[in-house]
């Protein structure tokens, strides 16, 4: 996999990982990842620092099409900002992975 042809994404967050919390952002990282089907979440551990990742396959020379960059952008801004508070939650709340996330993924219905 020398020359792998790919357009990579990463979009890290401002939010360092404590040693403390290290093991906790994993257990959430392997919760939040299950609720995507595009990109993931990873810990770039040299930084400690949470960040999305994806790519798209250019084998054979092919070229991204605009479509697809707008689509790889939307995707990478809408997994960090819906996920993003669940990573605070542990990181600087302490709350558990389980916690965290089902507190990300609530939405409310109706009208106020």
């Amino acid at each position: 996999m020398e020359e792998v042809e790919a357009l990579h994404l990463a979009c890290a967050f401002d939010l360092k990982v404590t040693e403390l919390r290290k093991t906790e952002v994993v257990r959430l990282l392997a919760l939040v990842n299950e609720q995507l089907w595009m990109g993931h979440f990873d810990l770039w551990n040299k930084e400690n620092v949470v960040m999305f990742r994806q790519s798209l396959l250019l084998a054979g020379g092919a070229e991204a099409s605009s479509a697809q960059i707008e689509g790889m952008l939307t995707n990478a801004l809408e997994n960090c900002e819906r996920f993003y508070q669940a990573f605070q939650f542990v990181v600087w709340a302490g709350h558990s992975a389980a916690e965290a996330l089902n507190t990300a993924l609530f939405e409310t219905a109706g009208e106020a």
